[in-house]
């Protein structure tokens, strides 16, 4: 089992910023990719940043330039850092990651609870 904890979530007035964080842990040999992807109401899950182990980061293009996904792989995190938030960010936003499990070294597709993020005036 993998889990990942996620936190940073609130409300923000537009043009603000919020940071996420998730941590994940377990049975864990390898994490290969973590990222953060967002589902707003009536809308599908979409990729918002990942990025691979040694890898460059991938981003949507509606966060580019505003958004930044770092990683610390010694503690087996990620980060989101969102500036000049837009109320079309609103939505919560999902933790992932992908990996080898520890025991059985089989493969790992794993999601966070989700955090809600609301831009509002």
């Amino acid at each position: 089992q993998v889990q990942l904890v996620e936190s940073g979530g609130g409300l923000v007035q537009p043009g603000g910023s919020l940071r996420l964080s998730c941590a994940a842990s377990g049975s864990i040999f390898r994490i290969n990719e973590m990222g953060w992807y967002r589902q707003a109401p009536g809308n599908q899950r979409e990729l918002v940043a990942a990025t691979a182990t040694g890898g460059n980061p991938n981003y949507a293009d509606s966060v580019k330039g505003r958004f930044t996904i770092s990683r610390d792989n010694a503690k087996n995190t990620v980060y989101l850092q969102m500036n000049s938030l837009k109320p079309e960010d609103t939505a919560v936003y999902y933790c992932n990651a992908k990996g080898i499990y520890e025991v059985g070294r089989s493969r790992f597709d794993a999601w966070g609870q989700g955090t809600q993020v609301t831009v509002s005036s």
